[in-house]
């Protein structure tokens, strides 16, 4: 996994304003811990076919080199995707975020915080498990960089475009991140739609559980797929996921 020879444009931002009758809604769609806009690529322009306004805003800290994950704050993230729905807030009726691991994390801190009409997350983060997490700080210490968890992704010669290292001060920065939105989950109350896969091999089941008992949307729906690896929305289960956000999109816009 690298960033090198990336699809030309595919790590950098990408905005669209939407056509004709579905102009009026947009969506957020935010990537992923070390990885880049690219995994959120595809679903943009399934997105874009159908005249939905979009943005996919890099992160600060990805899609450059690895050690610029290093020197950001954990509040950059979600200020990032704030300043995109705020945007589309100025041309658009209905907003929508749909994100992707940390992106999941990112996105119902978001909706912690602002309004927002709908939430699509996909194999959603929002604790790490286990003891090691403790001994974070001691690692980033000792070292910059561990070997990467990205590329989880079960079609073959597919990959997201994300850092070949993983950057373990980023980590610290991350774990604030699920701590803070995790405490606030209850806050949430914008209808969601839950993508897991049960072969994941990054995340255990144990986050998608953690969200769906605790957010405090009245409307919320999980959808088990079965022949993706973590970063589904590159994957064999890309089309499904795309046709139930389609519906979601339409039930609440």
């Amino acid at each position: 996994m690298s960033t090198e020879n990336a699809p030309e444009g595919w790590l950098s931002d990408f905005a669209f304003d939407g056509r004709g009758e579905k102009a009026h809604i947009g969506v957020v769609l935010v990537h992923g811990f070390t990885g880049s806009p690219a995994s959120m690529r595809p679903w943009a322009h399934n997105l874009v076919e159908r005249g939905y306004s979009v943005r996919v805003p890099k992160l600060p800290g990805h899609a450059t080199k690895w050690e610029d994950l290093n020197q950001v704050s954990w509040k950059e993230w979600p200020a990032r995707v704030t300043h995109d729905l705020i945007e589309l807030r100025k041309t658009c009726s209905k907003v929508f975020i749909f994100g992707l691991s940390m992106g999941g994390a990112t996105t119902l801190n978001v909706a912690e915080n602002n309004a927002v009409d709908g939430l699509v997350l996909v194999n959603p983060m929002i604790h790490i498990p286990g003891i090691q997490v403790k001994f974070a700080p001691l690692i980033a210490m000792l070292k910059k960089g561990l070997p990467s968890v990205g590329d989880d992704i079960k079609k073959p010669e597919t990959t997201e475009w994300g850092y070949d290292v993983l950057p373990t001060k980023g980590v610290l920065e991350l774990n604030k991140l699920l701590k803070a939105t995790k405490a606030n989950l209850k806050s949430v109350t914008a209808p969601t739609l839950l993508f897991h896969s049960v072969d994941d091999h990054v995340l255990p089941v144990s986050n998608s559980d953690i969200i769906m008992s605790k957010i405090g949307s009245s409307s919320k729906q999980r959808i088990e797929i079965t022949n993706s690896y973590h970063v589904a929305t590159l994957d064999f289960d890309a089309e499904l996921i795309f046709a139930n956000a389609l519906a979601h999109l339409e039930q609440w816009s």
